[in-house]
């Protein structure tokens, strides 16, 4: 009887081992398909073009000084149409040509020690031209040219002009496409050099675009617009997480 028991005991002791090895290596491969399933690889994609600014803004100052105001004001009347020939004899279209209304400010006596007192001594009057075109080339040279009007008695202070590139929403569309496939070609390098490929994407992020000058390896976590040359790099950038096979 008790070699019954011990073998009926041994038989239910083995059925149960087996049971609880079966049921770890079923566990095991649940537990290691699901964590399979929940893998993803995320990478950064990019797209970089050259572009050409086919818009600039260019504008310059143009001030008068006197002790009576009517003066100045007249001074001011007297270069603004001079300007604005010059600007014309250049090539340049009046209706590309905007002139700001004036701002005027006082001239005050200063003491001894350099403080201002109340007393007027003189008024100040500027004025901005601003000239928008497609034609960069030509408003870049005008830019440069411009200081001739000081020879001609005309106080002008020219600045900097900025250009820009009035189709960027259209590339930017096209940029973020090459931007995604460049993301997934290098998430099927990654994936196949560990014996894996790639399934659907889990998620996508657009990065900031960078128009930087050309060959500039400066970067904005905000993005980047340079207005100071002609020619630009624009990149854009895409986050991607594919799902792993």
């Amino acid at each position: 009887m008790d070699n019954g028991r011990t073998f009926q005991w041994f038989n239910s002791g083995t059925a149960l081992a087996i049971g609880i090895v079966i049921a770890s290596v079923i566990f095991g491969w649940f537990y290691s398909t699901a964590k399979r399933g929940d893998e993803a690889i995320t990478v950064t994609g990019s797209a970089k073009r050259r572009i050409t600014s086919d818009l600039v803004v260019w504008s310059a100052g143009v001030s008068s000084q006197s002790a009576q105001l009517t003066e100045a004001y007249r001074q001011l009347s007297d270069n603004i149409p001079r300007i604005e020939q010059y600007l014309l004899s250049k090539g340049i279209p009046e209706d590309q040509m905007t002139v700001s209304s004036i701002a005027s400010s006082t001239i005050k006596k200063r003491d001894s020690e350099g403080n201002e007192t109340g007393e007027i001594t003189g008024y100040n009057l500027t004025q901005q031209i601003e000239v928008r075109s497609t034609d960069v080339a030509k408003i870049a040279q005008i830019a440069r040219e411009a200081t001739e009007l000081i020879n001609q008695g005309i106080l002008i202070e020219s600045s900097a002009p900025k250009y820009y590139y009035t189709k960027i929403g259209d590339l930017k569309i096209e940029m973020l496409g090459e931007a995604a496939k460049d993301a997934k070609e290098r998430a099927e390098r990654i994936a196949q050099s560990t014996g894996n490929s790639i399934g659907s994407v889990r998620s996508a992020k657009m990065g900031v675009l960078q128009i930087t000058a050309a060959d500039s390896t400066d970067v904005s976590d905000y993005g980047m617009y340079d207005t100071t040359t002609i020619d630009k790099d624009m990149t854009a950038v895409v986050n991607v997480s594919f799902a792993v096979n």
